[in-house]
């Protein structure tokens, strides 16, 4: 486990890329083993590729998504309902798995 600066988070891909790296792999992981890994994928590519995590303190994180997330994703048959729900879990996962890579939160 890597020793945590909430200072060089603040360069966090110079100081934490193959941590953060890996959160999201983990995070993807996931929901590719639980959801439609079609729009898993797509969630993937045209919606995580442009977020940014953030560390908020004691322990907690936030990813922070680009506009509209849910009109981003295209060439998956979902609903705007289904999509936005499950690009909410999908966050919530990385954002527990930036917890568990850091530290914070121990393996469930």
């Amino acid at each position: 486990m890597t020793e945590f600066d909430p200072e060089k988070f603040e360069d966090k891909y110079v100081h934490y890329f193959n941590e953060l790296q890996r959160a999201y792999k983990n995070a993807f992981n996931y929901m590719n083993d639980r959801y439609d890994s079609e729009l898993v994928h797509a969630i993937d590519q045209q919606v995580l590729n442009e977020s940014e995590p953030f560390y908020e303190g004691d322990g907690e994180f936030r990813v922070e998504l680009p506009e509209n997330p849910a009109d981003r994703v295209q060439g998956v048959l979902a609903d705007d309902e289904k999509i936005a729900e499950t690009v909410n879990v999908y966050v919530e996962r990385i954002e527990s798995e930036l917890r568990r890579t850091f530290g914070f939160e121990s393996n469930d």
